[in-house]
């Protein structure tokens, strides 16, 4: 894209960004073009097929050519996402921070019998499609629990948890979070795009070295 969509021209006067398409979204949907709601249980039945393994490797690969790019300052290199950027930074090479919302392979099937709203809600559709298929998705998905992974990274970390009582509050999230190998910051969202987001920048912002935000102009 000409100008990369969601980062303001300031933003990249500062920094260097990067977005990366998985497999089957946005820009990346040939051959393969996703289905919303149904790309979580594309696969599922088994770890060798299921999509995210897929998408996971493009997000490896996606942190490796931002790191081989000679405008990049590779001691100062943030992965930002769900479950996946957490994975990639564990298994990927020149991450150096992250931040991450656990929203889709912790405990997965647990918490989407506790819920009915999406992404874990695709589980629970799946499974009254296919219950036969239930210790099948359990396996696959078990592979990509991101409690397996926190230990292997050693950069510091933000971890963006659901509101106080959420499924994915801090709490709930305790196993990813004491399992981090790197310092730890967590923020429970206070369910306000402008409220978490300041926290995300200034956080940035802090670990980068750099005295002021930049954040959007409607939230100054």
């Amino acid at each position: 894209e000409t100008i990369p969509q969601g980062t303001a021209n300031f933003v990249r006067s500062r920094y260097v960004t990067f977005s990366c398409a998985g497999r089957g979204q946005r820009n990346a949907d040939q051959p393969f073009a996703a289905m919303f709601p149904g790309l979580l249980t594309t696969g599922i039945e088994s770890p060798e097929t299921y999509i995210f393994r897929g998408i996971v490797a493009d997000a490896i690969r996606g942190l490796e050519y931002v790191a081989s790019r000679p405008e990049v300052d590779t001691s100062k290199v943030v992965t930002i996402g769900n479950d996946v950027a957490l994975i990639a930074g564990a298994l990927g090479k020149g991450a150096t921070q992250l931040v991450v919302t656990p929203a889709l392979f912790f405990d997965t099937l647990r918490l989407a019998s506790q819920t009915s709203g999406y992404p874990l809600e695709e589980m629970n559709d799946y499974l009254r499609h296919s219950p036969l298929n239930r210790g099948d998705a359990q396996r696959t998905v078990g592979y990509f629990n991101p409690r397996w992974f926190a230990p292997k990274f050693d950069g510091s970390t933000l971890v963006m948890a659901q509101h106080t009582g959420g499924l994915l509050d801090a709490a709930g999230l305790a196993p990813v979070i004491e399992g981090l190998g790197g310092s730890t910051t967590v923020h429970e969202s206070q369910d306000s795009s402008y409220l978490d987001g300041l926290i995300l920048e200034r956080w940035i912002t802090a670990q980068f070295g750099f005295d002021e935000a930049i954040v959007p102009e409607h939230w100054q």
